[in-house]
């Protein structure tokens, strides 16, 4: 028996020694999350959504974004790597292009080119003839590792300017086994490394707008378009950010309000992606899931801009 134990014991001191020196890819940071608010206020739960119309996207999964085109057909960017094309009652569904990567948000320019936020490659346009190309998969000399969610300027005076989120420059969706592994390892650190980037088609440069964030997620212009809207998954938080902010922190202290501020703070979810109403004045945020797990219902809700 006491040799059993004895036995028992190395293997057990042995397994300790393993996890304490095992390597694990994130360095946690500090942060006490707020108490989660709930579903309550503005945010209880409601029938206002029970009638929608449900499209089937047969075999496919993960549909992140969904937007209509110019050419009055919907489009929806799907895990397999595919963006479907269809009528706006999702009849005549087909595959208008697989990038080879996983695009998680797009939007449409002057020329109608599609200039999407693929997590694995980077930024790309895409001409209605289907061509793929990048325009922009680096900062500098610094990858782009985690696109996520894109609007394109449509003031003339903007030229064309293309805003994304680049989520998390720690943890790249290629490197790290998918988008929601990625995802859940910058999340969990909170080093907030996440950055809205400028894309000037005119330049071809790209530059930092705002880093800080944690999880970087959905972006939408302001009315104006001196302003963006920028998904904070991390934080439950919606920031409203200028456009012509440059290399901002959002933490530092003493933080210009007219630079940068949170519009929308400790939401009952995790923020994710954002897209100005058809009416205009309003922005859609969708809510991925619960701030805290539970049982209580997810949805989208609506905020003015």
């Amino acid at each position: 028996m006491k040799k059993i134990l004895f036995v028992f014991g190395i293997v057990l001191a042995l397994a300790v020694t393993y996890f304490c020196f095992w390597p694990v890819p994130i360095e946690p940071t500090v942060w006490t999350a707020p108490a989660a608010p709930g579903y309550v206020g503005p945010h209880a739960v409601n029938q206002k959504l029970a009638g929608l119309q449900l499209i089937s996207l047969g075999q496919e999964e993960g549909p992140e974004h969904v937007a209509m085109g110019p050419d009055g057909k919907l489009y929806v960017a799907v895990a397999s790597g595919n963006i479907l094309r269809m009528a706006p009652d999702g009849s005549a569904q087909e595959v208008f292009v697989n990038t080879g990567g996983r695009v998680l948000g797009f939007d449409f320019d002057a020329a109608g080119n599609l200039v999407a936020a693929d997590a694995l490659r980077g930024l790309l346009s895409i001409t209605p003839e289907r061509l793929i190309s990048v325009l922009a998969s680096n900062v500098g000399d610094d990858p782009i590792r985690y696109a996520d969610a894109v609007v394109v300027a449509k003031n003339p005076a903007a030229g064309g300017k293309i805003y994304f989120s680049d989520a998390s420059t720690r943890f790249g969706a290629k490197e790290w086994g998918g988008t929601f592994e990625a995802s859940v390892l910058d999340i969990l650190e909170q080093s907030s490394s996440g950055r809205v980037l400028e894309y000037d088609p005119a330049t071809k440069n790209t530059r930092i707008v705002a880093r800080g964030l944690a999880f970087a997620n959905g972006v939408a212009l302001s009315a104006d378009e001196q302003h963006l809207f920028v998904s904070e998954t991390g934080k439950y938080r919606v920031w409203k950010i200028a456009t012509a902010a440059h290399q901002l922190d959002i933490n530092q202290n003493g933080l210009d309000p007219s630079q940068a501020r949170v519009l929308l703070d400790n939401l009952p979810g995790y923020p994710d992606n954002l897209m100005p109403a058809a009416s205009g004045g309003k922005i859609w945020l969708g809510l991925v899931k619960p701030a805290q797990s539970d049982h209580r219902q997810d949805g989208r809700k609506a905020f003015s801009a």
